[in-house]
């Protein structure tokens, strides 16, 4: 028997989990870990990505890649290195990142006439590229997408959600008007607002950065940002117009249908293995993960009970395959552990769902499936087995949905005052903090200051929650979203 779990048989606890109630961030780096989703390296800050873990990664990189393909975007493969002069042409972007770089200095034993910077993210290598091959309306628009790692030298690492190096998409696009550019990023936040509701089952609000917190070198940043289940919040994908700033720096032209040179406009937009970091936190339990059937590598473990006896192990394998084929992700776990053992370890996968078969079973004609989110156990007929697991996993996709649903809108808050975002900070158990802003940085940051919070996003849809700023007293633009983000 495996060493790593300790198992009590009253509530199926693992014990080497550490309650997130007594500490939220110890419970996670737990379940990091215990669940074999990442190990750590003998770099700082660089995590290995398990098998389980990445084919969770998997799951959401094939969905983006559907996404992505069916809106007209083609992947690509830029080089891992930056030179200096390239990094340093758009002011902004580089001031930006320059904190992060890593340098590459010596190539073999020779020191390099110039530094070359590993990728932190993408935007002049395409800028360059471009500046290359577009000269006229027809070779535009180009939408490009690119699957890779980049480095970012962070001071404090946490697995998912903030390693040195880290997995993800950087999408990439130039376009002919600031119209289409702008529909771009919308377009594209909305591709990433859907995997998060419909994949991950986690719900997101939706809106635009504040100008403090928007990408260096962009005009806007888009944003979605999802609610933990400790209350704070996660950027879980981001979207960026960058109008015709960095064109210009590049100097990329092209010849619209008048024959005039046009200076053309510019969006990028990432998604990355920290929305793992946000899964984990939006759906875990003291037992450990609880994964939506849509993302889940396995959706459903089969364990015969008994299985010493007689066709119980043969029955199994029969349930395993018929499920295989109706297009199911499903296990069976034939080991000779403990039946106590195998529920612990499974629960802590996060695997949807649970079928037991033992002989009683097997002699009725059914099994006993019990659902990961809820603990509810039904009994399923062996008869049209594979409607009933489906529709099992639907309810349980839904229901993760449902309860982080209720999360998010239990614990927003509106607020008139300082003191009011304040006290739900301190007093109510953190959240979202819905107030009006007049929109002046110095509010933005006096807010940080007193209430201990940082603006979220100013939400597409707004809401008229009086007539003055909480900060200053004078006349509000609009409604703004604060909270505290890891």
């Amino acid at each position: 028997m495996k060493g790593s779990i300790l198992y009590m048989a009253k509530d199926k606890k693992v014990e080497s989990i550490t309650d997130m109630e007594q500490d939220f961030a110890q419970w996670f780096t737990d379940v990091c870990l215990k669940a074999e989703l990442v190990d750590y390296s003998g770099v700082k800050g660089l995590f290995i990505m398990r098998p389980y873990g990445y084919a969770i990664w998997e799951n959401i990189q094939a969905e983006l890649d559907r996404q992505f393909k069916a809106t007209g975007h083609e992947n690509v493969s830029m080089p891992l290195l930056i030179p200096e002069s390239l990094l340093q042409k758009e002011k902004d972007h580089v001031e930006g990142f320059a904190p992060e770089c890593a340098w590459v200095t010596v190539g073999g034993s020779e020191e390099l006439p110039e530094r070359l910077c590993i990728r932190p993210t993408s935007e002049t290598l395409f800028c360059e590229h471009w500046s290359h091959i577009v000269h006229s309306w027809r070779d535009l628009p180009c939408l490009y997408n690119q699957w890779c790692s980049v480095l970012r030298w962070e001071k404090t690492t946490r697995p998912f959600l903030r390693g040195r190096e880290f997995l993800w998409q950087e999408g990439h696009t130039i376009h002919a008007t600031a119209e289409e550019a702008v529909a771009e990023t919308r377009q594209m936040l909305e591709i990433y607002a859907d995997v998060c509701e419909n994949l991950l089952a986690m719900p997101v609000l939706r809106g635009v950065k504040t100008d403090k917190e928007k990408f260096a070198g962009a005009e806007d940043t888009y944003t979605i940002e999802c609610m933990m289940h400790d209350h704070k919040a996660l950027q879980s994908g981001t979207s960026h117009y960058f109008g015709d700033g960095f064109a210009r720096a590049f100097g990329i032209a092209f010849s619209d249908k008048e024959n005039k040179l046009q200076a053309p406009f510019e969006t990028s937009w990432g998604m990355s293995t920290r929305v793992i970091g946000g899964l984990i936190m939006t759906h875990g339990d003291n037992n450990g993960l609880v994964l939506p059937p849509r993302v889940a590598p396995i959706q459903v473990i089969v364990l015969p009970i008994a299985q010493h006896k007689p066709g119980v192990a043969d029955a199994a394998q029969a349930v395993v395959d018929r499920l295989k084929a109706a297009g199911i992700r499903v296990k069976g776990d034939f080991s000779d552990n403990s039946p106590g053992w195998k529920f612990a370890e499974w629960e802590m996968k996060g695997v949807p769902l649970r079928l037991e078969l033992g002989p009683r079973d097997i002699e009725a004609g059914v099994c006993v499936a019990a659902r990961r989110d809820s603990g509810e156990k039904v009994t399923l007929p062996l008869e049209n087995l594979e409607e009933s697991v489906k529709a099992l996993l639907e309810a349980v996709q839904q229901g993760l949905f449902d309860k982080a649903k209720r999360n998010l809108d239990e614990h927003t808050y509106t607020a008139a005052t300082v003191e009011e975002v304040k006290d739900v900070i301190e007093n109510r158990g953190g959240g979202f903090v819905k107030t009006m802003w007049c929109g002046d940085e110095a509010c933005e940051l006096k807010m940080k200051e007193l209430a201990g919070v940082t603006s979220r996003c100013i939400p597409f849809e707004q809401e008229h929650l009086g007539d003055t700023c909480p900060v200053c007293g004078r006349a509000a633009k609009k409604m703004i979203v604060w909270g505290v983000a890891y």
